[in-house]
């Protein structure tokens, strides 16, 4: 149960929707209930990461990586299990699933790899040259003629 309540943040504010949003998204139940499949967040540079899902026993053909709305959804579909094996012990879970993960502005999707049943996703923040910060040059002002030297008072 939420014992937040943000409406008077959407009622005071102007602008900060997607951070109203986002605080929403977090404090839901939805949000912690979620384990399977593991994986890991890695800063690898100062604008640069990698997701890393733990997704043993799936193929590349089973395995999605998708980007839309500002979202990386990665999901995993099982093709059709061979009903004649039968198993004595089952623990390795190979049950479809989708992760969201929310991007923040200007982050992209650079590539993906399947290696030793770990799903790699690299990311990075490029933001566009109009946004960077940009010095500005001062310029001096122009010295004119009709200027009084300050020796001459008293």
């Amino acid at each position: 149960m939420r014992s937040f309540d943000l409406a008077p943040l959407y009622r005071a504010t102007v602008g900060f929707d997607q951070m109203a949003d986002l605080m929403d998204r977090v404090l839901t139940n939805d949000a912690g209930s979620q384990s399977y499949p593991p994986y890991n967040i890695e800063k690898t540079t100062d604008d640069g990461w990698r997701i890393s899902v733990a997704v043993a026993g799936f193929s590349d053909s089973e395995l999605s990586v998708e980007v839309r709305d500002k979202a990386l959804f990665v999901a995993g579909r099982k093709g059709d299990e061979d009903n004649e094996r039968k198993f004595l012990h089952r623990g390795i879970a190979t049950r479809a699933f989708e992760r969201r993960f929310h991007l923040a502005d200007h982050v992209r999707v650079t590539g993906a790899s399947h290696v030793d049943g770990m799903l790699h996703i690299d990311l990075i923040r490029e933001v566009p040259e109009a946004l960077r910060p940009r010095q500005i040059e001062i310029a001096k002002a122009p010295v004119s003629g009709d200027v009084v030297d300050a020796k001459a008072v008293n």
